[in-house]
């Protein structure tokens, strides 16, 4: 068949492409628009190869096998396969499995079917020798091409380089418009706007009422603490300075009886309780409990539709998904008096709900894999986000914690 095909180890695609940009070659080092790369290779394979594409097949580990936010979108672009292995944790890094195995077993079967006249394999792994030299046989020309090294050296098998019909390096030029380091600018996909409600939680400092308001739970043993003289000459250790206001310190400000201090005009809490910041009562109030989840909501059709727009429009950003989140979950409230009894329970979010937003969260990726959570400024941005969304939505805008 007069037709190429591509092949993508898209651990050594990134895992180069950061380290030729960033400086390492961890992928979480750079961001990646997905649709200009595929765009890219397929414009790339059409002119070196003087054949029209069949199709490209990428090839990922994942935790699990579980297709990854940008595996999702990936695998609903027009000819693009995507072929998952393992993603595996030992000594402290992560590692495929399976994945060379994957590309030789397609790339053999390919050959013998003779599916295609051309294929071009993106891979630097010496363990693909056999299937480069399988598929020689079988007729096919192979094009193998390189990432750039950061070092100017070959970041590929010389058996591999050696052994392939075709060479090509993809340059720095060519890897910038679809990739960038995420400290630098570059031609990719734009940043995320910076979102000043977030930052000015996590800078503002503790009002001095709060810190003797919050005696009454036990306070961690920081890991940074500052030396003080004692009476008797010797230092005494001073638990350093508190530097965010947990919920439970910004509802003692507003307890009745109270005068509270005078927090930043910007200080606002933007994110509601979640387990180890704040003591939940037994039962939520009644109004709480009552309000609806998004899957009570949601029909079988909207639900289709929810995962389409999760896969081919939310980038995944946290303020993102919790805008999204609100916007579906408004829309859908029949009784709008739901609406006005959330907006008064502002800066909490009811559990149940909460919970569900989390829950979502995570499919985006947003999951630390180190014990499974969300990182903490990650939830400041979900929580905020999905405020925002019920601001807009509803006209009103929430109050700073000391209103």
């Amino acid at each position: 068949m007069d037709r190429c095909i591509v092949l993508v180890d898209a651990g050594y695609l990134l895992g180069a492409a950061a380290s030729l940009l960033a400086g390492e070659p961890s992928r979480s080092r750079i961001s990646v628009d997905h649709t200009a790369l595929i765009q890219g290779l397929r414009e790339r394979a059409e002119s070196d190869t003087q054949q029209p594409l069949l199709r490209i097949y990428w090839f990922d580990g994942a935790p699990d096998r579980v297709p990854q936010p940008e595996h999702r979108r990936l695998r609903v672009m027009p000819r693009v396969t995507v072929r998952l292995g393992a993603l595996t944790r030992s000594d402290g890094r992560w590692a495929q499995k399976g994945v060379d195995a994957a590309m030789h077993a397609e790339l053999t079967e390919l050959a013998r079917n003779r599916a295609c006249s051309d294929v071009v394999l993106v891979t630097g792994d010496g363990d693909l020798l056999p299937g480069m030299m399988a598929a020689k046989e079988h007729g096919v020309a192979v094009h193998l091409w390189a990432v750039q090294a950061a070092d100017g050296d070959y970041n590929q098998s010389e058996d591999l380089v050696a052994e392939a019909d075709e060479r090509r390096v993809l340059d720095r030029t060519w890897i910038t418009k679809a990739v960038r380091a995420k400290d630098h600018t570059g031609v990719c996909a734009p940043q995320p706007a910076p979102r000043p409600e977030i930052a000015a939680i996590l800078s503002a400092p503790l009002p001095e009422s709060a810190l003797g308001a919050a005696t009454d739970r036990p306070a961690p043993q920081p890991r940074h603490q500052e030396a003080a003289p004692g009476q008797n000459g010797t230092e005494e250790r001073v638990p350093a300075a508190k530097g965010v206001p947990t919920p439970k310190d910004l509802a003692a400000l507003r307890a009745p009886g109270t005068q509270p201090a005078q927090p930043p005009a910007s200080a606002t809490l933007r994110w509601s309780s979640d387990k180890g910041w704040v003591d939940r009562p037994a039962a939520e109030p009644p109004e709480a409990a009552s309000m609806p989840t998004l899957a009570q909501l949601t029909t079988a059709e909207q639900r289709w539709a929810d995962r389409e727009e999760d896969i081919t429009t939310v980038g995944g950003d946290p303020f993102e998904v919790g805008q999204v989140f609100a916007r579906r979950w408004v829309e859908r409230l029949g009784d709008q008096s739901h609406l006005q009894k959330l907006s008064g329970m502002y800066p909490r979010i009811p559990h149940r709900v909460d919970g569900e937003l989390l829950r979502y969260a995570a499919r985006f990726g947003l999951l630390a894999h180190k014990d499974d959570q969300i990182d903490e400024r990650d939830r400041y941005a979900i929580r905020a986000g999905f405020w925002r969304e019920i601001s807009v939505r509803t006209g009103v805008e929430h109050p700073p914690v000391d209103a």
